[in-house]
């Protein structure tokens, strides 16, 4: 027993001095971040730089041998870069909120938690916080692999001139949520969409629990706070919020669940990675056959279109608007090629901005 209690204090004091050299290390990195902020800001440049960020994240990965998973890793890096964004400048962040929100996760999981957020009410005000420059960046949902696409945050596009220049990607994971017994439960709270995603699992059973909709996740959190024969479905981050046990974990029906955000910008694309997508809005001129006639020029030039979404007008029936994210960065020259071939037979065409996948 000595001799372990021996082992366990050697093995200790080396994780002492690790550590004591990590943080030497960390502040040395720290000291040369706000010499580059002090760079950035008598040059007019972004403190944020996604194709940098994505440059970091894949040399560490390249570099990682274990035993740390490369998802560990990028997560102590995501607090590292965090924390160095913040000394380089202020720097805020808004989205769609209340706190707890999965937008707010989305913010987190992308800036870290040493940046200053805004929570704002509605999709619209994210987009308006960014163009009056209240806000460096905003964090807009545009697509969930069960629902399909945010029409609200597509249609914000087309009238305002900001870009995008970074996507996360978040796995939605619903949880039951509340500070009683489940077998008390006499209803739930939540939006429609999540009452859609968990339907199987409420109806296997809490069967006769009222469902109740609100307008977010953390609003249900909210209400249900303050009772005890209720529950909310929301995230393991809004029961920390609310001071709610959590009933049962990931209810939802589909397994892969996931919900792809957009980090919108006044900025000018991101520089080139070695993997990019550029995202475009156009409307076509009414004529037969001119749809495959505008998609005809990526296939010539082998670019590959990931998504396309299309959106009435709202200016004159049956006239719409398309939208379309593509493989590879505007400075290519195919991707160059294919878009000025495709504004031959466009009445409108803004490139939305080119920008790293999100891995």
């Amino acid at each position: 027993m000595k001799r372990r209690s021996k082992n366990l204090k050697k093995l200790r004091k080396k994780i002492d001095n690790i550590d004591s050299t990590l943080i030497r290390l960390l502040n040395q990195r720290a000291e040369v971040s706000q010499n580059i902020g002090v760079v950035k800001r008598t040059s007019n440049i972004d403190i944020y730089a996604p194709d940098r960020e994505s440059e970091v994240y894949r040399t560490l990965i390249e570099k990682n041998k274990g035993p740390l998973n490369d998802n560990t890793v990028k997560a102590i890096y995501r607090e590292v870069m965090s924390g160095t964004l913040a000394l380089e400048g202020p720097l805020k962040v808004a989205y769609m909120g209340p706190p707890a929100t999965f937008t707010h996760q989305a913010s987190l999981s992308k800036f870290g938690s040493s940046v200053n957020y805004v929570d704002c009410s509605t999709i619209t005000e994210v987009f308006r916080e960014v163009e009056n420059g209240r806000v460096n960046y905003g964090v807009v949902p545009i697509e969930n692999s069960i629902e399909g696409a945010v029409n609200h945050t597509l249609d914000m596009f087309i009238d305002s001139d900001i870009r995008i220049c970074s996507e996360v990607y978040l796995e939605i994971n619903h949880n039951l949520l509340g500070k009683g017994s489940i077998k008390n439960i006499r209803s739930i709270y939540s939006n429609p969409q999540v009452f859609g995603q968990c339907r199987s699992w409420i109806e296997k059973n809490l069967p006769r629990a009222e469902l109740v909709e609100v307008t977010s996740t953390t609003k249900a959190a909210e209400i249900v706070s303050r009772k005890r024969d209720a529950a909310a479905i929301a995230s393991i981050l809004a029961a920390n919020v609310y001071k709610l046990k959590v009933l049962a974990k990931s209810i939802e029906d589909s397994a892969h669940n996931i919900t792809r955000f957009l980090v919108i910008s006044k900025a000018l694309n991101a520089k080139p990675t070695r993997k990019d997508k550029t995202s475009i809005i156009f409307s076509v001129k009414d004529r037969v056959g001119v749809l495959h006639d505008v998609l005809v020029p990526f296939k010539r030039n082998k670019v590959n279109l990931t998504k396309i979404e299309s959106r009435p007008s709202k200016i004159r029936a049956w006239e719409y608007y398309f939208f379309v994210d593509m493989e590879g960065h505007l400075s290519s020259d195919k991707v160059k090629k294919a878009i000025n071939s495709v504004k031959k037979n466009c009445s409108y065409l803004k490139i939305l901005g080119s920008y790293p996948v999100a891995r």
